[in-house]
């Protein structure tokens, strides 16, 4: 996402629990935090050898959790890590050709073997055999994204990639079949405005995508391509949004936004949306941005762009628990992204 730290959690703590990752925008730009069992973070773990070079804005474990990738503002503009229970490894080499321009988000492909970076200059896109470590670099679409590339994330079968972005249509989705094939036809009805991160629902029958201008989300049925539009929710988010999650099961979308009460969740199926839910005290953050859901979705995490920098709740059937408490050690500086491991 431009200008965006992504916050992720990924399994093997040796706690029994995920860990919590964090890119953000003071040095070391990404912190992990083990995820304790009854609940809140333990002690953060030791920087890398090797820092990101600038602002993180993007962050990801690989499926299988070996390694933790960091989109961020300065050449090389990503960096990969192995990870264990022991934390950060040494950093792998780069890729033989780098993006072109500040990363901003990063994404596997649901087999582990491609990695994919967002990036702010044209071609705004660029992905890499991952083996583990960079391989060859795959050819560029044939038709490009139309501008800044904001976020980015794999179909759940690992056959489609598709691509929020500034410039209309917004939204650009590409056929995935060892590289870069065909882009898919536009939606119907386009985002209203500068796509700032999309997501895929657990089942693949949902794409969601937030962006600047009224309603700030817009949910496109997927099929071979973008289907039917739904229709908008009865309660917009209060602002451009900068985060959108699916539960695990399927059956919430969590947005964020930038004007309180800064996070909604919504019932969500193919049908369009149902109830909206929001925390019973508002996170005390300035602008919210990432947002994702605990792999067992028993919790939801946001980052914001004040201290602490990040909020994780307790979440149940549609409803959101009491805060949970604070790292000892907070990230350095704003986070924005949030996403959970396998």
């Amino acid at each position: 996402m431009t200008g965006i730290q992504m916050v992720l959690l990924a399994s093997g703590s040796g706690f029994g629990e995920p860990y919590l990752a964090v890119a953000h925008a003071s040095s070391p730009y990404v912190s992990v935090y083990p995820r304790l069992s009854g609940g809140g973070l333990g002690t953060k773990f030791a920087n890398p050898v090797t820092l990101p070079t600038g602002t993180g804005q993007g962050v990801k474990f690989s499926p299988d959790n070996s390694a933790l990738a960091v989109a961020h503002s300065t050449s090389p503009y990503i960096s990969v890590y192995p990870w264990s229970s022991a934390g950060f490894g040494t950093k792998y080499s780069n890729p033989g050709t780098l993006p072109t321009g500040a990363g901003t988000a990063v994404a596997f492909n649901p087999a582990g073997t491609v990695i994919a970076v967002s990036h702010a200059t044209s071609p705004y896109v660029s992905a890499y055999a991952w083996g583990p470590g960079f391989g060859s670099k795959y050819s560029n679409p044939g038709t490009l994204p139309t501008g800044v590339a904001a976020d980015l994330t794999f179909n759940p079968s690992g056959n489609a990639l598709v691509v929020a972005h500034t410039v209309s249509p917004y939204v650009t989705a590409y056929i995935w079949n060892s590289g870069f094939g065909a882009k898919y036809s536009d939606p119907g009805t386009l985002p209203t405005g500068d796509g700032h991160s999309v997501a895929f629902s657990p089942a693949g029958d949902l794409v969601a995508v937030g962006h600047e201008v009224l309603p700030y989300i817009t949910v496109y049925q997927w099929g071979a391509g973008f289907s039917n539009k739904l229709a908008d929710p009865g309660s917009y988010p209060s602002d451009s949004s900068y985060g959108v999650a699916f539960s695990p099961d399927g059956n919430y979308l969590s947005v964020t936004s930038l004007a309180t009460p800064f996070i909604r969740t919504y019932a969500i199926s193919p049908a369009g949306f149902g109830a909206r839910t929001t925390p019973a005290s508002t996170p005390s953050m300035t602008q919210a941005y990432g947002t994702a859901f605990a792999p067992a979705g028993d919790e939801l995490a946001i980052a914001g762009a004040a201290s602490p920098y990040l909020w994780a709740y307790p979440w149940s059937a549609g409803s959101f628990g009491t805060k949970l408490s604070d790292p000892a050690t907070l990230p350095a500086g704003a986070a924005v992204g949030v996403a959970y491991s396998n």
